[in-house]
């Protein structure tokens, strides 16, 4: 449903908005899409518009990244404000990558301001998506940080770690970013050993995922148990243990690669 784009539309018209205020998505609980809201709102609403990028077609239209001023009164008994975890499982999983994809964009172009080189201002290419500095010539793009998270099995139980971070006591997948120079199944044996000790073997890779918080690409794989006792890295891990896939504790939802690889193995479990 939607076709990423750089290029603004000549001509105006039908126009939805992804909008945010001091980094809050705004969501329209009048919408049954909630955070796609079409251009005749916004400007009933007598915002001032920050920053506005195109990023593509919704449909047949037209779609944007919207700043608004933070000091824009919004109607409470419309309009709700939150992180993107407010909307994930409530929309459909393009709409939540594009409430993503929209949300990096702003990010990138606040962080870019400035060239990091030379320290000239930037502009924004009007040819592609980047940040270009006259002066010295330096160009930025959009950038990702790709992260690996797996599910190690063992016959019909599951390895699954609460993060030291976690505000609920929700189990979940192991996973870890891909440092400079790694591929992605490096990556992954070594974040398994670092975070609970133990090795893995036989891995498969099963699919990926854009998770926005703040901008990374999530790379899901399976791995099978080799050997090892679980010790957990106490500054990351404040839980690791087996789970037989009949009585598992609160994990992460579908609309999440994680709760996607739990499931898919479940159900094909001999």
């Amino acid at each position: 449903m939607f076709r990423p784009g750089n290029n603004t539309p000549a001509a105006p018209g039908g126009e939805l908005h992804i909008v945010f205020q001091r980094g809050d998505l705004v969501s329209d609980m009048r919408s049954r899409e909630m955070c796609l809201i079409a251009q005749e709102v916004v400007e009933s609403g007598g915002w001032t518009e920050l920053r506005r990028h195109f990023l593509g077609y919704w449909g047949d239209r037209p779609c944007y990244v919207l700043e608004i001023d933070e000091v824009d009164e919004l109607d409470p008994m419309r309009f709700q404000k939150g992180n993107l975890y407010h909307i994930l499982g409530r929309v459909d999983e393009q709409l939540f990558a594009l409430a993503g994809r929209a949300s990096q964009l702003l990010d990138w172009e606040r962080d870019h301001q400035f060239c990091g080189r030379c320290g000239d201002r930037m502009q924004a290419d009007v040819d592609e998506r980047a940040m270009r500095c006259g002066p010295c010539g330096t160009i930025n793009y959009p950038r990702i940080a790709p992260c690996i998270i797996v599910l190690v099995t063992r016959g019909e139980e599951l390895l699954l770690a609460r993060n030291a971070n976690f505000p609920r006591p929700m189990y979940s997948t192991l996973a870890g970013f891909i440092e400079a120079g790694e591929t992605a199944e490096e990556t992954l044996v070594r974040e398994v050993r670092e975070e609970v000790g133990v090795e893995v073997r036989n891995l498969r890779y099963f699919q990926s995922q854009s998770w926005p918080f703040p901008n990374q690409l999530m790379l899901g794989f399976f791995a099978e148990y080799a050997a090892g006792d679980i010790v957990c890295d106490l500054t990351e891990i404040a839980d690791a243990q087996w789970f037989h896939y009949s009585d598992l504790p609160m994990i992460p939802p579908l609309s999440s690669v994680s709760g996607q690889l739990i499931q898919h193995y479940i159900e094909n479990l001999p």
